[in-house]
């Protein structure tokens, strides 16, 4: 593997968005759920400042 091949793959493997993540965990694939497995967060930065700095 070239370096970049090599940088791609480690990427890929910290992405939850990306089958290669699952796949270093054990999984065939990336789940349907994916998101709520990840830890996924879909409030913008604004929603989760506290709410003393609004």
């Amino acid at each position: 593997m070239s370096k970049q091949s090599d940088l791609d793959n480690h990427a890929n493997q910290l992405n939850p968005n990306n089958d290669a993540y699952w796949q270093s965990r054990d999984e065939d694939e990336r789940p349907d759920d994916w998101d709520d497995r990840a830890g996924g967060d879909d409030r913008t930065p604004k929603d989760k400042e506290s709410p003393g700095k609004r």
